[in-house]
């Protein structure tokens, strides 16, 4: 367990190995779908988003956003809607294999998370931590104080 004399430089290195450790591990799971790939997918499954706003939420440039959303539609995952009365703009929108696809790895994840969180002994307390961690991202993005947070060349702030 981490000492009271941890400095804010080792609580942020130990915090940081933590995050990069259970992505990797996320990274690793069979789920068919890579992290971006689930990422994409849980974002479009919520109506179809336009693909500049997906790269803003992803953090990503749009090539990368636009490479990895080719190959969820040439898997069959995704397909691209134009949106009635501006055929410029293009939405991702999830296929019945693209649900199903989502469907898996939600249950790959869940069933690895749960039991890590069993683990703790606190699930619910690791989960609201989680919340937190999340919504103070949020905040920041939101708040314009982004602007610390490191980012691709041609990304918006995350």
């Amino acid at each position: 367990m981490p000492g009271q004399d941890e400095t804010g430089n080792e609580r942020a290195a130990r915090a940081v190995m933590i995050v990069l450790r259970l992505f990797r591990t996320l990274e690793r799971m069979d789920t068919d779908l890579t992290p971006q790939q689930y990422r994409i997918l849980k974002l479009a499954g919520a109506g179809g988003e336009r693909s500049a706003r997906l790269a803003e939420r992803l953090a990503v440039a749009k090539p990368t956003l636009t490479a990895t959303a080719d190959g969820l539609v040439a898997a069959g995952y995704a397909r691209r809607d134009a949106e009635a009365g501006d055929r410029r703009v293009v939405r991702l929108c999830l296929t019945a294999a693209g649900h199903e696809a989502l469907d898996r790895a939600d249950a790959a994840y869940g069933r690895w998370l749960d039991q890590v969180l069993a683990e703790t002994g606190e699930p619910d307390l690791v989960l609201h931590a989680l919340d937190l961690l999340n919504q103070a991202m949020d905040d920041l993005r939101y708040s314009g104080r982004a602007a610390l947070i490191p980012r691709p060349a041609g990304a918006e702030p995350v």
